[in-house]
């Protein structure tokens, strides 16, 4: 019998230890079950494998894919300019940053090497350009480097400002310009000097009158265990006036806030969040939620609403009423890219609803999802089943093909940045027979 390693061997058992279950968190009502916190945590690693040469994701029923971009060093996050120039970043986490200890945060390391998310850090921008309107960048050109972990991207006036893992910056920006200049430091973010950064991507949005900028801040830590000094502001939606640098929280008890936006037809502001890990294989379900100034939404202490997770002990006092989220994606799906549609692009049954890119679970049997998927909106807020827009990614043997990450609207369809098939795909309504 072949040798394991205490890690492998843990991977193995992980495996095991949990079997399939149908996940019942999707939509404005989910079941929850019983908390099961595993004796040993699940992991289910969909190993990175690509693209074969003209493999592409699978469309939605109507719509067509083709290759935007490809051949780039893990694209994470979109951002699309007024002149329909996009800008994407290329990035993976700090180097030897993390915030997981010892051999679990040793497993993990492993874990997320073999699901393509252990290379270096590109730490660029790159700029894509299809003049000619045909789906295809035909320009790509570095538009920044030397960044740290770059992230979230978001344009005021003529300053464009970009989230590194640790601090925003800013550039002046010019239309059509294909290289930024130098870059000026506006405020630090957590994760500034910290040896432990758990999450550390930083995602950006402008409010609409070019005042402040929203950053979702990632907890530290799972539920809390490296401290609650560890967390000052994170688990968060920070508001930053990048005129004085002033920062303050927004939002709170947001595990890990990754895409935000603003809906169009109330203007509010929308988030999709992480939820924590190891109290089962369908629970937490990760979630959809409108964000209210000043409001909590749980973590450490509850989950969906008043839920308490008995792991982590009530603060002395007492501790605020969380709020319930809207909508709930799925359990371990791990959504990140979010972007609302705007116009008809892609047809009337997705010109209201939010497209959402599920990154896809590595600590669930069987694996969930690994696709983006168009929630339909009724008057602001979630009106039915999410619908799958682009699929695809895993192979029939649980290899991942891609995984994807940001979303954007642009000109004539959807963009999708894939980290680990290393594109971006765009989607598209099919010409009809």
């Amino acid at each position: 019998m072949r040798p394991y390693s205490a890690i492998g061997l843990a991977l193995l058992l992980a495996a095991c230890a949990v079997p399939a279950e149908r996940d019942t968190g999707v939509g404005s009502q989910p079941t929850l079950p019983k908390a099961k916190p595993p004796i040993i945590p699940t992991v289910d690693i969909a190993p990175a494998e690509g693209w074969a040469a003209g493999e592409t994701p699978v469309p939605a029923r109507g719509l067509q894919v083709s290759a935007f971009a490809a051949g780039l060093d893990h694209p994470r996050w979109l951002l699309v300019l007024p002149d329909g120039d996009v800008l994407v970043a290329e990035s993976n986490g700090p180097s030897g940053k993390s915030g997981i200890r010892g051999v679990k945060g040793a497993i993990m390391k492993q874990v997320m090497g073999k699901a393509g998310a252990g290379t270096p850090s590109a730490d660029r921008i790159t700029l894509l350009r299809d003049a000619d309107g045909d789906g295809v960048a035909e320009l790509r050109t570095p538009f920044a480097t030397g960044l740290h972990s770059p992230f979230g991207m978001a344009l005021i006036g003529a300053t464009l400002y970009v989230a590194n893992a640790d601090a925003i910056v800013a550039t002046a920006y010019t239309p059509g310009a294909t290289q930024a200049g130098p870059f000026r430091h506006v405020v630090s973010l957590p994760g500034k000097g910290d040896q432990l950064n758990h999450h550390w991507t930083k995602s950006l949005l402008a409010d609409r009158e070019g005042r402040f900028l929203y950053v979702g801040v990632g907890s530290n830590s799972n539920i809390g265990e490296n401290g609650m000094a560890a967390e000052t502001n994170r688990a968060a939606i920070l508001r930053i006036d990048p005129a004085s640098g002033d920062t303050r929280v927004f939002a709170s008890g947001l595990r890990n806030p990754v895409g935000l936006a603003w809906e169009p037809t109330t203007q509010r502001l929308w988030a999709v969040v992480n939820e924590r890990d190891e109290l089962g294989n369908n629970l937490v379900p990760d979630y959809l939620t409108s964000v209210s100034e000043g409001g909590f939404y749980g973590w450490p202490w509850y989950y969906w609403g008043g839920n308490r997770d008995t792991r982590v002990p009530l603060p002395a006092g007492a501790s605020p009423t969380p709020l319930r989220p809207d909508y709930g994606l799925g359990n371990h799906v791990a959504p990140l890219g979010l972007a609302f549609s705007t116009g008809n692009a892609l047809g009337e049954r997705f010109a209201q609803g939010a497209f959402v890119g599920l990154h896809g679970s590595w600590n669930r049997k069987p694996l969930n999802g690994y696709k983006v998927v168009f929630v339909p909106f009724q008057a602001g807020h979630p009106a039915g089943p999410p619908v799958e827009v682009l699929g695809g990614f895993l192979s029939a043997d649980g290899k991942a093909h891609g995984r994807p990450v940001g979303v954007a609207m642009h000109a004539d369809g959807v963009l999708v940045a894939d980290d680990v098939g290393n594109a971006i795909w765009k989607l598209r309504r099919a010409p009809r027979p």
